[in-house]
């Protein structure tokens, strides 16, 4: 989803982009089906790209080569689209990125076919799988020192498929997200010009694993969950930790003999320092980061200060209350066992691709499994607030949007979904259910319809013509500020009557939308007039109890996300909030995690 208008640059210009995009759109279709000729390549391309390349062999200039003839010949075999594997995009980007260069073999360098490989090998890094590139075939062909023509072929098509998959994997992300969600309207991968160009500048460069490696997002949240990644990589394949039994709730001062595993669980992961005698008995030294300064001593059934604090830290990074009571919520984040945590750190790594390119310095992004808002301006933090969001009935979709306006003292038109599963079963047990909520119907012209003049048993069923709606006030289900958004869900923004809400440390409550613990500060900085619109002048206007439509003065994209561990890039092996993990309260990891796990299609 796009919030700039490209239109100012004249009716010429727009009929140009109109031409080129058309011809592009053209090129692309025949270089997928094989039938783009060498003049409609160049004509894709531009008059600039590739510019250096000789002309290719179908040119009467290009002295003829065995291997760059075959290869022109394979690519543009319409069967190539299935013998290149990956996507048709990206056998489409090879083609144009082959037919560029003339055709001329890239992989005679020994020397890049192995940063190749070592850039594949250095994919697990990323959450990614080296097996999914078959790493097995390109050591092989890498290896080969011969000059068969036919072996050259299929190790010119195997390395520089590899390239494109790798190139998507690490800046796009492996899986496509439209599959998992409906809503999604991200920036999508680029075109196929874009891929082939990239590509070229690649095996270009001075060192194709460096290159390569700056493709993936590189701020600071992505590289601190690398480094998570690499550290519950080490903790799994040392075994991971202890399971903590289920029980009562162990609280600060008891004793009990669970007390030694809960000790022994903390400490391997290295939430609590060990004791100088655990350490005398175990068989190695723990390389887990020291999160805590308070060690383990004295009776180790016995639930002590040092062992409530570390359960305290390990609270708060795992979205729980930190009361240092262990109930059935925290003995079920402790026993989620390092190789969960390995897996969940991978399918956030892809998250984080989705949407790397999206993040802007301005920003406002609804984190929706912290339950938490933050907003971002010029890359500086400026405000955040705890939120609420949907219940896992009525999910938050994940979106990028952006803020039409803001409405004071905000009218609310219940909509389809709380009308069909709420209101209309509401009234079917409760006659009396729309003056509870205060709520009334009105026609399509506005005027009041008598609920009683309704047949509430058939509504359901045949449609509801009419509208419900409830008037702003104290008691308004959107509070006194509405922040409007762009999208057809009728997903928005919104102050809250239901604040002691706020206070439960797990806040999907919502029928959707997104309630706010702070919108007036939030309004302030969106309407960015300080001199027409402050504190007062606010408090004022929301007084007056008149519903008003604002315009926002600061437009900043809107990012509704859902990420399941989360990293703020700090030393992971010293800082307390290295990562957090958040509990999957819409079970959208597995399908995720299942796909990326897929291997992709190998060649024929």
């Amino acid at each position: 989803m796009r919030f700039w208008n490209n239109d100012l640059l004249g009716g010429a210009g727009v009929v140009r982009r109109a031409a080129t995009a058309s011809l592009g759109r053209l090129a692309v279709a025949m270089l997928l089906t094989g039938l783009a000729g060498p003049a409609l390549a160049q004509a894709v391309a531009g008059p600039g790209a590739f510019a250096s390349r000789p002309a290719p062999l179908s040119s009467p200039q290009a002295p003829a080569t065995t291997v760059a003839q075959r290869l022109e010949e394979v690519l543009n075999e319409p069967a190539s689209v299935v013998s290149l594997g990956g996507s048709s995009e990206e056998a489409a980007a090879i083609r144009l990125f082959y037919y560029g260069r003339g055709y001329r073999p890239a992989w005679t360098d020994n020397a890049r076919r192995g940063e190749l490989i070592a850039a594949v090998e250095a994919s697990r890094e990323h959450g990614l799988a080296p097996e999914d590139f078959d790493i097995v075939a390109l050591r092989q062909m890498a290896a080969r020192s011969d000059d068969d023509a036919q072996m050259i072929l299929r190790r010119e098509l195997l390395f520089t498929e590899t390239l494109a998959r790798l190139v998507r994997q690490l800046r796009y992300g492996k899986v496509d997200p439209s599959a998992l969600y409906s809503t999604w309207n991200f920036s999508p991968p680029p075109g196929v010009q874009e891929r082939a160009q990239t590509l070229d500048e690649l095996l270009d460069a001075a060192s194709l694993q460096t290159a390569l490696a700056a493709l993936a997002p590189q701020d600071a949240a992505y590289r601190g969950l690398q480094q998570a990644l690499s550290r519950f990589t080490a903790l799994a394949a040392k075994g991971g930790w202890p399971s903590v039994p289920d029980g009562p709730t162990l609280r600060p001062g008891e004793s009990d003999a669970r007390v030694r595993a809960l000790r022994a669980r903390l400490q391997a992961e290295g939430w609590l320092a060990e004791a100088k005698a655990d350490k005398a008995d175990a068989a190695g030294e723990h390389q887990g980061h020291k999160l805590g300064k308070a060690s383990a001593r004295g009776d180790s059934s016995r639930y002590d200060k040092a062992l409530a604090e570390a359960v305290q830290r390990f609270q708060t990074a795992h979205g729980l209350r930190p009361d240092a009571a262990v109930g059935s919520n925290t003995i079920a984040a402790l026993n989620v066992s390092a190789a969960e945590r390995v897996a969940q750190i991978r399918v956030n790594l892809e998250r984080v691709r989705w949407v790397a390119r999206d993040m802007t310095a301005d920003r406002l992004v609804v984190d929706i499994t912290s339950f938490n808002a933050a907003l971002q301006l010029d890359g500086a933090r400026v405000w955040s607030s705890k939120v609420m969001v949907g219940r896992p009935a009525r999910e938050t979709p994940v979106l990028l949007d952006h803020v039409q306006h803001l409405v004071l003292n905000p009218k609310w038109v219940v909509p389809p979904t709380i009308l069909r599963e709420d209101v209309i079963p509401g009234m079917n047990r409760n006659a009396a259910y729309l003056q509870q909520h205060n709520l009334r119907i009105v026609d399509r012209s506005g005027q009041a319809v008598a609920p009683e003049q309704i047949d509430w048993s058939s509504a359901k069923r045949g449609g509801f013509p009419y509208q419900v709606v409830q008037e702003s006030g104290s008691r308004g289900a959107l509070g006194r500020v509405k922040f409007s958004l762009s999208n057809g869900y009728a997903i928005y923004l919104h102050d809250t009557p239901s604040r002691a809400l706020f206070s439960k440390p797990a806040r999907a409550l919502s029928s959707g939308c997104v309630r706010l613990e702070k919108p007036r500060e939030l309004a302030l900085l969106l309407l960015d007039d300080p001199e027409r619109w402050n504190e007062e002048a606010l408090t004022a206007a929301i007084a007056s109890a008149r519903t008003r439509t604002l315009p926002v003065g600061r437009h900043v994209p809107v990012m509704l996300l859902y990420r399941t561990a989360v990293a703020d890039g700090s030393d992971a092996a010293d800082h307390l909030g290295a990562v957090s993990f958040r509990v999957d309260i819409y079970n959208q990891d597995p399908p995720l995690l299942a796909m990326l796990d897929r291997r992709s299609r190998p060649r024929p």
